[in-house]
């Protein structure tokens, strides 16, 4: 499967042609995509591990449904190239949504303060996960 970013220019070739490929980018982002994965399921069960709310299941309903999406977009950045910027940005806007969601559910029912740890810490690390991917596919593109 060849793309138009696959060719690698010789030395002094003066070509426009970006010289990104899987390998030379992989050793990179295989590190950061495969703790993206892990840090989505860790998102999507840690309500078998801390108590995330008093009163109700939003709170569990929206952790699993926010770590199994950061799961599929880390795998799905794993599984090819194509596209992995969208995706790594996707990751990040999913790092916001678990990072604000304790208070955006915090209106219904109360939540647990290690929901909040939790969900911060969790989503901080996502987001610099996906940032840092973000910044890896940039310095290999010049």
């Amino acid at each position: 499967m060849a793309t138009p970013l696959s060719r690698r220019p010789e030395p002094g070739d003066g070509s426009p042609q970006a010289a990104v490929t899987i390998a030379s980018v992989t050793g990179y982002l295989l590190p950061a995509t495969t703790l993206g994965v892990l840090t989505g399921l860790w998102i999507a069960l840690s309500p078998s591990f801390l108590t995330l709310q008093h009163g109700g299941g939003n709170a569990a309903a929206a952790n699993l449904i926010a770590g199994l999406a950061v799961a599929a977009v880390a795998a799905a950045s794993l599984a090819g190239p194509r596209g992995y910027a969208g995706l790594q940005s996707a990751a990040a806007l999913l790092g916001v949504w678990v990072i604000i969601s304790p208070v955006i559910l915090a209106a219904r029912f109360s939540i647990a303060a290690p929901m909040y740890w939790s969900n911060i810490v969790s989503g901080g690390y996502l987001m610099v996960l996906a940032l840092a991917g973000l910044a890896t596919v940039r310095r290999a593109a010049r």
